[in-house]
Formats: structure tokens, sequence, C-alpha cells
């Protein structure tokens, strides 16, 4: 009982002492006895808000990538120079991450990033150890242009982009689990992947429709109205209309009929004033008539007065003469 008990104990030591040991043997980055420690910064979904803070040099790439296998001693290298250069050095795994490589919008392998405090900027110079150095140690970065405001890892656009990639991944899995696990054809699975987008579409649009009936309901201010009222309203403002026409049309008759009393009287008056003028103008010739019988018969009476006259004269002269 003593010695298995001893036993028990020693046993139970040993594994406390060891467990930390077998911990840390266990990490990614712990590699063999003989390798060294990588000073790369592994990041992910969790902890790639460190490099918002301080200086660093980020490399995306994926294990299938034969450009980025061939970069990577010198990025180990470039690693272990980064104390010297105060700054830290970071890679990602797309394939593990598609997130990130959905904020940071990757589209080539492998790809490099800058970033100074939240600023990033994209490394498109050569990958060799010599030049990355002096990148960083001749601060060229400063004279590149950095990501814009709406593009940067940080913004809410971006944020959409990494839930869009994650959803990727997640559709992704459920192909492989239909097409490997329950064995379903290809075409299978691309169906039941149409037909929920579908759904999904007839529901966001119904939503939408909703939504917008509740912000901008199409009823009237009225609408506590029953349809009896509603209905005599319009019954109401129709007669009114009717009425106005009404009255419009027998104002235009009554200005018609008044324009044409108005060309009558006209009519007459003119009819009126041209009999004045011809009865005038026989009132005149009249008048002009006697004068001109006065004067004809006023001319005999002149002459029979010329005649008497020289006579009395004859009479004279041949009294004298006697």
């Amino acid at each position: 009982m003593a010695a298995g008990g001893c036993g028990g104990r020693g046993v139970l030591f040993l594994a406390v002492l060891l467990g930390p040991a077998a911990c840390i043997s266990s990490l990614p980055w712990a590699g063999s006895p003989g390798e060294p420690r990588s000073r790369v910064q592994v990041l992910g979904g969790s902890n790639w808000s460190l490099v918002l803070q301080g200086q660093w040099m980020l490399e995306f790439y994926a294990p299938w990538c034969s450009a980025c296998r061939q970069m990577e001693l010198t990025w180990e290298n470039f690693a272990r120079e980064s104390e010297h250069l105060d700054i830290t050095i970071g890679k990602v795994d797309v394939t593990q991450e598609p997130g990130l490589s959905g904020r940071f919008f990757i589209t080539t392998l492998p790809t490099i990033y800058h970033a100074n405090d939240g600023v990033f900027r994209r490394y498109r110079g050569s990958r060799t150890l010599e030049d990355l150095q002096g990148y960083v140690l001749e601060r060229k970065w400063e004279a590149v242009e950095p990501v814009a405001g709406w593009k940067s890892p940080s913004s809410i656009m971006m944020h959409g982009m990494a839930g869009l990639f994650h959803l990727s991944e997640y559709i992704r899995q459920i192909h492989s689990y239909f097409t490997g696990t329950l064995g379903m054809h290809v075409w299978m699975s691309y169906a039941v992947f149409i037909l929920v987008t579908l759904l999904i579409g007839l529901f966001l649009g119904l939503m939408l429709v909703l939504i917008s009936d509740c912000l901008c309901p199409s009823k009237s201010r009225y609408s506590t109205e029953t349809s009896e009222e509603a209905i005599t309203k319009d019954n109401v403002e129709n007669a009114a209309l009717e009425e106005q026409e009404e009255a419009a049309e027998l104002s235009a008759d009554d200005a018609e009929g008044n324009a044409d009393v108005k060309d009558v009287s006209d009519e007459e008056d003119a009819a009126n004033s041209s009999a004045d003028d011809s009865q005038e103008d026989l009132a005149l010739g009249k008048e002009s008539g006697e004068e001109e019988m006065e004067d004809i018969s006023e001319q005999p009476l002149a002459a029979s007065e010329t005649e008497s006259s020289v006579r009395q004269r004859k009479s004279q002269v041949a009294d004298d003469g006697l």
C-alpha cells in the first residue's frame, strides 16, 4: 500500500514537472530541439489588431504557393534582424484566415504590407533580404502612398468584406460536407445552394417591402375615415366640380349673348345714323334748290327793271330836245 502510494505520488509529481515542457513542445512555433525559434509572429482573426500599433511588415502566403515557399527562408532571416530594425515581422496563412484575406483584399500571393501605427502601405519592391532591410532602414515607405481610408483594413467596408470572405469559407465547408460526408453529387449540392439563395432573396424582398410600408405608408392622412364617408366626400367634391363647370359654361354663354346684343345695337345705331345723314342731305339739297330758283326768278326782274329805266331815259332825252 505504502509503496504503491509512493509510486503514484512520484508519477503525479513527474507529470506536473513535465507537463509544461510537453505543452511547450506541442506549440506550432516550437520546432525540433536543434532548430532555432522562429521570430515571425503568426497572426489570425483574434490578434490581427496588433498591427494597428507600432511598425510591422506583414506577409500573406499560402502553403501551396511556390513563390511563398521560395521566400520563406528570406522572411525568417528578415525576422531575425527585426530587433535591430525596430520592427515586428508577421505572416498570415490565407487558407486558414479567409477573413483577414478579405479584410486586406488579397488578390495575389505573396502579398506584403507595411504598417506604421495603423497606416498601411503595399510593398511592391524586390523580395530580397537587402531590399527588405533597406525599405525599413532608409524609410522608403514614407514615399509610398498609403492605402485609402475606405480600403483600410480597419474601415467599416473592410469589416464587411471580411464577413463576406468568412461566409464564402462557410459555404465551402458546407459544400465539402455535402459532397464528402453525405456523398451527394456536386450538381445536387449546387442545386441546394441555388434554392437556398432564392428563398433568402424572397425573404429579404418581403422584409424590405414590409419595412418600406412601415416607414412610408401609402394610406392618406385621413385613414380613419370609413369607406362610406370617403365615397360621400368624393361625391360632394365631384358635385362641386360639376357646379363650377356649369357656372363657367353659363358665364361663357352670357358673355356670348351680350356680345351678340352689342353687335345688333351697334348695327342699329349705324343704320339710324346713316338714315339721319341721308335726311340731312335731302334737306340741304332742297334748300339749295329753292335758293337757285329764287336766284333764277330774281334774274328776269332785274332785266325788266333795266329795260324800263332805259326807256325812261330815252323819253326824257326826247322831251329835252323839244
